[in-house]
């Protein structure tokens, strides 16, 4: 077929007329780049070990940049206090050390051999290689025991400058105060044969911890030998959690279960005006309480019936508002014979759960309001697995107590970076708490190249980072923290309130 050759004035008509129809280009359905071949690794794979500067712990990056801006370093000088310092590192080193060490997850001091020429961590601290393990038995054994105490006062202060440099503001807290129990293996001073439900007849330690709620923070504790604290020492740690808040808190509520159901409890808690809910320990007296209460029905509450009475146990300054929640027991329950649990006694035919407390809210509020102190047991569970707390390396107590309190620092260095890390949100009970074992997966073990070049050093990541946006946020506002007036500059808004 032959061609027709069209007359220009006819194309001109075919391009500029609009009924015309014509095909669209059809979009582009790949990269202009070709995407890269996945690596072949297999059995045959070669390797080697000449790769230098590399670390798997890219993630203490934030952490000494976090202790840096916020004065650590002459904070630990001018509070802590050793008679002897080996020459290998000064005392500063020596504690950040076993503290970066138990952040990585090496409860145990032999343990720091496996990251002794780690270059990340051998660059913070400023040495080729870590000291070998004898090294830092005779520091650890050297310090006195009023360590432990220097070490929750640096926490206090390190708390403060968080808060102000984190812009939180938070004028009313909630503090959980409890107990745990940590079975001993050998033959540590100060171990008992006390309260221990998992290993009965074994020797422990039961440390008394407090958290503030909205934070998560570990605000006070101490190590103690496996007897139940008295009353004496319960209203003593009180008042010293009450001591170690930031100024700026204005409103305390308080958090305990049947351990510290005392009169002293009670009376430290008036002492800086906290409102409280306390689990009540089962007595003869209670017991007849309950028995004369005018009991109804308790629908918004998992019990069957409720109560509230107002009653005076023996030794305490005046009487007191108890609420009680009571459960039937089954039959199988009443012909078995069970032995007594922590926070719900009972008797033949029923099982109780009492409080006393201060509050004026209703039974189900109050109920509801202890509830949630259970978030304090998976905090000192965190700590325990996760923190390295309930290891104690020595026979010693008095060391032991002061390694319980670094174990808690590291603890509390994920606390604050999370403080750091969260999203601009200024409600304090939206705070999500990201525990350290998933802090360690997403943030620490990280890996990366340490390079320096022309004088300079620096830390590259790998482009297939996926939390490489949440990583760069956190160093941003890090990095924008400084010193203003006696405090320091907000790096981040709105503030948590």
């Amino acid at each position: 077929m032959a061609l027709r050759r069209t007359n220009p004035k006819e194309v001109t008509q075919m391009v500029t007329n609009e009924n015309q129809h014509s095909d669209k280009t059809p979009a582009k359905q790949g990269s202009e780049e070709a995407a890269p071949e996945p690596n072949k690794i297999n059995a045959s794979t070669p390797y080697d070990f000449s790769g230098k500067n590399l670390t798997p712990y890219g993630g203490l990056l934030p952490v000494i940049t976090m202790l840096e801006k916020l004065g650590f370093q002459p904070l630990v000088e001018q509070t802590l206090t050793s008679k002897r310092i080996p020459r290998a590192m000064d005392l500063y080193r020596f504690v950040l050390g076993i503290v970066l060490g138990l952040y990585i997850g090496f409860p145990r001091l032999n343990q720091l051999r496996f990251i002794a020429r780690d270059p990340i961590l051998t660059g913070i601290l400023k040495v080729g290689k870590l000291p070998v393990q004898s090294t830092f038995w005779r520091f650890v054994n050297a310090l006195h025991r009023n360590v432990a105490r220097q070490m929750l006062t640096i926490m206090r202060t390190m708390r403060e400058r968080v808060w102000e440099a984190a812009n939180v503001k938070l004028e009313v807290v909630t503090i959980d105060t409890d107990t745990t129990v940590h079975t001993l293996y050998g033959q540590q001073m100060g171990g008992r044969k006390s309260y221990n439900p998992k290993n009965k007849g074994k020797k422990s330690y039961q440390p008394m911890l407090t958290f503030i709620a909205e934070t998560r923070e570990y605000v006070w504790g101490e190590l103690r030998n496996g007897d139940r604290p008295n009353g004496k020492q319960i209203g003593d740690h009180l008042r010293n959690v009450h001591a170690a808040l930031p100024p700026g808190v204005k409103q305390i509520y308080g958090r305990a279960d049947s351990g510290f159901y005392c009169w002293d409890a009670i009376e430290a808690y008036e002492e800086f005006h906290a409102r409280f809910v306390i689990c009540a320990r089962k007595t003869s007296r209670l017991v007849e309480e309950l028995l004369r209460a005018e009991w109804s029905e308790s629908p918004k509450t998992d019990a069957e019936a409720e109560c509230e009475f107002h009653y005076q146990p023996d030794g305490w300054g005046k009487s007191y508002r108890f609420v009680a929640l009571r459960y039937e027991k089954t039959r199988e329950e009443r012909e078995e014979e069970e032995p007594e649990q922590y926070q719900l006694f009972e008797t033949s035919q029923y099982k109780y759960r009492v409080f006393v407390t201060d509050f004026v809210e209703p039974i189900d509020f109050v109920v509801w309001f202890y509830g949630q102190r259970g978030g304090a047991e998976n905090l000192i569970k965190e700590a325990n697995n996760d923190a390295g707390l309930a290891a104690h390396p020595s026979g010693r107590f008095d060391v032991n107590g002061n390694h319980f309190q670094l174990a808690m620092l590291a603890y509390n260095l994920n606390c604050w970076l999370t403080l750091f890390n969260r999203e601009p949100q200024p409600d304090a009970t939206q705070l999500r708490h990201t525990t350290l074992a998933t802090s360690r997966l997403r943030f620490l073990f990280v890996a990366a190249k340490i390079w320096r070049h022309a004088g300079r050093t620096g830390v590259s990541y790998s482009d297939h980072y996926e939390e490489k946006g949440v990583f760069e946020r956190l160093m941003d506002r890090l990095r924008r923290i400084v010193p203003r007036g006696q405090g320091y500059a907000p790096v981040m808004l709105p503030a948590l309130r």
